[in-house]
């Protein structure tokens, strides 16, 4: 049995098993971070500038809600080039 990374006679690369559902998870799952890195960031800096908790935290919930908005935008523009 060769590795995984050996190729096949006709010269191709072997194609390695992806689970689908893991990278998805994955991908949502980073979006998700980055969605609350923004969240509070835009809290902090909201905050910094003197604004109340309340205001802060609605600033913060507006770019959560965003960046979640665009990132799903992003994957429907993108999802259309999909075979």
């Amino acid at each position: 049995m060769r590795p995984a990374c050996q190729t096949k006679a006709g010269g191709h690369p072997e194609k390695w098993p992806v689970n689908h559902i893991a990278i998805v998870l994955l991908a949502a799952a980073l979006v998700v971070v980055l969605a609350l890195l923004a969240a509070a960031t835009a809290g902090t800096l909201a905050r910094l500038d003197g604004a109340t908790y309340p205001a802060a935290l609605m600033r913060a919930a507006t770019t959560f809600a965003a960046v979640l908005t665009l990132a799903a935008a992003v994957t429907g523009a993108l999802a259309q080039f999909l075979p």
